[in-house]
């Protein structure tokens, strides 16, 4: 079994900055994708972005230049540096991991970490 554990939210003004972790820990092989992805209310849960076992990374449109994803590998953790942060980038934030166990490959995500960005 893995396990993520989420941590770095919370309320912040708006221009302000946040940063998320999610680390991993259980029957872990190896991991491949790390990742972010948000849910506001009332809408569909959206990429923000991933990253990939050898550090190349992807953002959605609207996070570019503002926020950056980084991980350790050593340490089974990606990380979210969120700054400019707006209203509309308030939601629940989710990390996602691409795991090898024994089994094969599997996708776990973490229970969320709320944003809030106050105006």
């Amino acid at each position: 079994q893995v396990q993520l554990v989420e941590s770095g939210g919370g309320l912040v003004q708006a221009g302000g900055s946040l940063r998320l972790s999610c680390a991993a820990s259980g029957s872990i092989f190896s991991i491949d994708v790390m990742g972010w992805y948000r849910q506001a209310p009332g809408k569909q849960r959206e990429l923000v972005a991933i990253i990939t076992t050898g550090g190349s990374t992807s953002y959605a449109d609207s996070m570019k230049g503002r926020f950056t994803i980084s991980r350790d590998n050593t340490k089974n953790t990606v990380y979210l540096q969120m700054n400019s942060l707006n209203p509309e980038d308030t939601a629940v934030y989710y990390c996602y991991f691409r795991v090898r166990v024994t089994s094969g490959w599997n996708n776990y995500w973490g229970p969320g970490t709320q944003v809030t960005v106050s105006s």
